[in-house]
Formats: structure tokens, C-alpha cells, sequence
């Protein structure tokens, strides 16, 4: 079957459009030939008019009816090249269509089409069982050893407390002294010759206090033991006793209380664990302060050699910012050290003073109790005052009022004027969480955890602060 091709028509100024060149034998069969119409029908068979709007004739034979679809394809492309704008018009139309420089096409989520037109669906995956499903015995396994664990961690825990006690206690201490040691090392003082500067200070008042009022102290505890119970007896035969009584039946549940008590053995027992129990607690204390002695030497010597060791444990991309904190927080932990030391040493002057003024028995005792209950946060001072007021009722009501007021406006005059000055360069804690830290130090601690409360709250606040807060402000 031979196919008739056509050239495109050559166009030149004046000249109409003419010319076709003969079929050449080489020409290939899928291009048609110009010359024919290709028919174009609709389903009833009925003639569709064309591009050019005349009906296109029908073919005659068999090869017309095999070219004339492409001839049709031809002659509209033809056709729209020749209704194509030209001049100013196709140049605003060909710089419009271009893309603009720079420009990304437009993302688009849709699935890929299938040739059947449908979206491909991809298949669900089986879901896997976790490796403990998989393994049960290896899971228990690890289990029980991590029980074991915990248990052996808790056995520790259980038998060194009183180690982990001392070991705090000291280290507490030659923070507080650190500041102390640093000062004299910026008067040009060497770090050993100031630790010893800071040892014989610390000994000589520690000597001036066992030779001075130790001596004084023991005589009034043996003189407030040997008195006690007739101050109990005064007061439970006075008109106001009886009066409470009468109402409350006060004395009835004293006793009855008291006789549960000392009907268990093991609550009397329990008090010291009798005579061998005073004496192993006394001598379990001395033992406890040597111990805590020597640790804060040992400590306060290698403070910066144990600090360096830490912070070789931190990244060394991190150990700049690592010493940094570390840094702050012995910082704060020392000043609060000497801090509470001052206080504790204010407060029980003006109780002394206040009591010596107005013939309060056992002075020096109490002053002592003063300073040892100020050490304790939030509520030393109220414990102190209530002991205080308690022994000035043994002269009179009038003395243990007096001694009220002005310690309760003292206390007041402490928290808003000596505290902030003092800790100004120690430690900075909310009211809410102080309290709250004292209370779990306290119940976990007893007087030690109480103690060391607030500078460890100080210290997790500086570190979520500096380390967790920064990190999600970046984020």
C-alpha cells in the first residue's frame, strides 16, 4: 500500500502558499498526504464538519481511510499555526508562559496513577511483637537482676547510712570554709598555708568552746533534770490545772498514757536501749565528730583537685559550662555555710542578752539550744522561742512575756533586715519551695536533711535553670 506525502508549503512575500511535491517511493507510511480530507464521523456515522468548517469527503479506498487520521492531526496543527498571534502580541504571550527564574514547580502529594486509573495502596506491614514477647526468658532474666539490684543497692544504703551522714556533714563544712581559704588565697596567702590558717581557727574555737561552756552547760542540764519534776508539780496543782482538768479530764489521759508507755518494753527500751544504749549512742557521736573532722580537712585539701576529677566526666565540648556551675553552686553552698553560721551566732547573743537581763535561768544552756535550733530553717527560731518561753514561765508570766515580744520582734527584724544582707551572695530560694525542701530533707534526713535542704533545692533550681530551661528556650 503506497501512502501519498506532502511537504509543507513554502511561504514567501506575495506569494501564495503552493506547492506539493510528488509521493517519493522512500517516504515513510505513517505520514498522509494532504491532498485528502480525513473523514470525521460521529457514532450515528453522520459527517462532523472539520476545522476549516466544511464537511471532509469521504474516502474512497481503504489506503484514504488508513491516512486520513493523520492527515486530519496535520492539517489542525496547521491551522493553529496559522490563527497563532504574531508581531508584539506572541512576544507578551511567549515571555508570560516562560517560568519565572528561580521558581520551584508546585509540591504535590498525590499518589501515582496507575494505568488502570487507580491509586496504589500500599500494603499493610505485619505488625511485629516486641522483643520481650519474643524473648520472655530473657526478660525475666533481666528483671530479676535488676531486682537484685535495687535490693543490694537498699542493703547498702541501710548499713552506711551513718557514713553517708558524715561523709555529707564534712563536705558541707569544708564548703563553708572554702570561701574562707579563697579569701586568704587572694591576699596572696598559699592555698596550704591558709588551709592551716583556717584548721588551728576552727580547733581554737572549738577548744575555747569545750573549756568554757561545756563546763557550764552540763551543770544546767544536771540542774534542769533535778528540777524538772517539781516544775511539773507546781503546774499540775495549779487552780489554772485544775480548771483544764475539770473540762478536758487532762491528768486521766496523762496517765493512762503514760502507763502504755512504760508497760512496753520496747518503747523504754527504745528511748537509748538502756544504760549500754546511752553509752554506745555518746560514743558513737564522738566517734561521728572526729570522723567529720577529718573528712572536712580531707575535703577542704582536695577540693579542687576533686573538682577537676569531675569535670572530667563531662564532654569536653561541655566542661567549660559544667565548671561554670559547678563553680556558682559551691560558691552559693559555702556562703550559705557561713550565713546560717552568722545568724545562728546573732540569734543566740540576743537571746542570752534578753534572758541575762531579765534573770531567766539556765542562760547559757538555752543560748546554746537557740543557736543549734537556728541552723534548722523556717522553723528553728519558732522552736527555740517556745522552749525558751516555756522555761521564762518558771519565773512568771510577766518575764515569759517580755522574753516573747522582744524575741518574736527580733525574729521578724532578722528575716527582713540580717538574712537578706547576710545571703545576699549565698543562695536565692522561693518561700514555697524552701518549706517544702525543708520538710522532705527533714523527713528523710531528720536535723541533717533539714540542714542541707535549701542549698540542694538552690542547686537543682540553678541547674534546670541554666541547663534544662536554656535548653528549651532554643528549641
Amino acid at each position: 500500500m503506497r501512502i501519498a506525502t506532502a511537504t509543507p508549503p513554502s511561504r514567501s512575500k506575495g506569494n501564495p502558499v503552493t506547492s506539493s511535491t510528488p509521493p517519493s517511493s522512500n517516504a515513510p507510511e505513517d505520514i498522509p498526504a494532504l491532498g485528502k480530507a480525513s473523514p470525521t464521523t460521529d457514532d450515528g456515522g453522520t459527517p462532523v464538519r472539520a476545522a476549516s468548517g466544511e464537511f471532509p469527503a469521504t474516502p474512497d479506498s481503504d489506503d484514504e481511510r488508513v491516512a486520513a487520521p493523520v492527515s486530519a492531526n496535520t492539517a489542525v496543527r496547521r491551522d493553529k499555526r496559522q490563527d497563532a498571534p504574531k508581531g508584539w502580541r506572541a512576544w507578551v504571550l511567549k515571555t508570560v508562559s516562560q517560568p519565572i527564574p528561580g521558581a520551584q514547580p508546585r509540591v504535590r502529594f498525590d499518589l501515582p496513577v496507575e494505568p488502570g486509573g487507580q491509586h496504589e495502596v500500599p500494603a499493610e506491614e505485619p505488625i511485629q511483637s516486641s522483643s520481650m514477647l519474643r524473648h520472655p526468658i530473657y526478660f525475666g532474666f533481666m528483671g530479676t537482676v535488676g531486682v537484685g539490684i535495687a535490693l543490694f543497692l537498699n542493703y547498702i544504703l541501710a548499713n552506711t547510712e551513718s557514713l553517708l551522714l558524715w561523709i555529707v556533714t564534712a563536705l558541707f563544712i569544708a564548703l563553708g570554709l572554702d570561701p574562707v581559704v579563697r579569701w586568704l588565697e587572694r591576699r596572696k596567702v598559699p592555698r596550704g598555708l591558709g588551709i592551716v590558717v583556717v584548721l588551728v581557727a576552727l580547733l581554737s574555737v572549738v577548744a575555747i568552746f569545750f573549756a568554757t561552756l561545756i563546763p557550764t552547760i552540763t551543770e544546767q542540764t544536771t540542774q534542769l533534770v533535778n528540777k524538772a519534776p517539781i516544775w511539773i508539780g507546781d503546774f499540775l496543782n495549779s487552780e489554772f490545772f485544775k480548771q483544764l482538768d475539770v473540762q478536758y479530764h487532762v491528768l486521766d489521759t496523762v496517765n493512762e498514757q503514760v502507763a502504755k508507755f512504760f508497760q512496753d518494753a520496747q518503747a523504754v527500751g527504745g528511748i537509748f536501749g538502756g544504760v549500754v544504749g546511752v553509752g554506745t549512742t555518746i560514743a558513737n557521736g564522738l566517734f561521728g565528730t572526729l570522723i567529720v573532722l577529718v573528712l572536712s580537712l580531707y575535703f577542704l585539701a582536695s577540693l579542687p583537685a576533686i573538682k577537676r576529677w569531675g569535670y572530667r566526666l563531662a564532654p569536653r565540648s561541655r566542661r567549660q559550662r559544667v565548671e561554670e556551675l559547678s563553680e556558682e553552686i559551691t560558691r552559693g553552698v559555702g556562703n550559705y555555710v557561713i550565713g546560717q553560721v552568722c545568724v545562728a551566732v546573732l540569734n543566740a547573743a540576743f537571746a542570752f542578752i534578753v534572758m541575762t537581763i531579765l534573770n531567766v535561768p539556765f542562760t547559757v544552756l538555752l543560748a546554746f539550744l537557740v543557736a543549734l535550733l537556728a541552723f534548722i530553717p523556717l522553723v528553728g527560731g519558732t522552736i527555740a522561742a517556745v522552749v525558751v518561753i516555756a522555761v521564762s514561765l518558771t519565773v512568771g508570766w510577766q518575764t515569759a512575756l517580755i522574753y516573747a515580744i522582744c524575741y518574736l520582734a527580733y525574729l521578724q527584724f532578722e528575716a527582713y533586715f540580717i538574712s537578706p544582707r547576710i545571703m545576699q551572695k549565698a543562695v536565692a530560694v522561693p518561700g514555697a519551695v524552701a518549706v517544702i525542701s525543708v520538710i522532705a530533707g527533714g523527713s528523710l534526713l531528720g536535723v541533717l536533711g533539714a540542714l542541707i535542704a535549701i542549698p540542694t533545692a538552690a542547686a537543682v533550681m540553678l541547674l534546670v535553670k541554666e541547663v534544662f530551661i536554656a535548653r528549651q528556650d532554643k528549641v
